[in-house]
């Protein structure tokens, strides 16, 4: 079969035949027209061999692709990937790059419970405009997580704003 021998080659636009900039609904439709036409239980009177194994690396990918195209988060990742200078290395949407997802999550929330508490008080008082509070709770939010750089650059542009506002009394 054609379609499994280049499977490796294609991206999950490609493997569902829509666009990069198709929506949610189209994508869905694409799905769902894709695993009807290679879904295994419309060959199960075929017995073992390649053509079967083929069909079910087929439907596997097909799944892989709806799975990370629905997800708004993961496929911006993916787009960027592929189009992306290591293209032919990115095809796949693996662990690996769901455990880059979940690092740039954790580094913008944070990874403690505490630092992330202090975060999110700081954004409260952030958006109330209480901008020495928020400055506290963001250094706060530093002691526990000296490194994350996200806490780093709230803790700078709220100390701005500070400086900003003690300039305008």
């Amino acid at each position: 079969m054609a379609l499994a021998q280049i499977m490796d080659e294609l991206d999950y636009f490609q493997i569902l035949k829509v666009g990069q900039g198709a929506t949610p609904n189209e994508i869905k439709a694409a799905y769902y027209r894709e695993s009807r036409m290679y879904h295994p239980d419309r060959f199960h009177t075929m017995g073992g061999g390649e053509l079967k194994d083929a069909l079910s690396r087929i439907y596997k990918r097909i799944n892989e692709a709806y799975v990370c195209l629905r997800d708004d988060v993961r496929r911006n990742k993916y787009v960027a990937d592929v189009n992306g200078p290591e293209r032919a290395k990115k095809l796949r949407f693996v662990e690996a790059s769901e455990q880059e997802l979940k690092k740039d999550k954790e580094q913008e929330v944070g990874t403690t419970p505490q630092g992330r508490k202090f975060f999110m008080a700081g954004l409260t008082d952030q958006a109330a405009q209480r901008f020495a509070a928020a400055e506290r709770n963001f250094k706060m939010a530093l002691t526990y997580e000296p490194g994350n750089v996200n806490y780093k650059a709230k803790a700078a542009e709220v100390a701005k704003l500070v400086k900003s506002s003690d300039g305008l009394k």
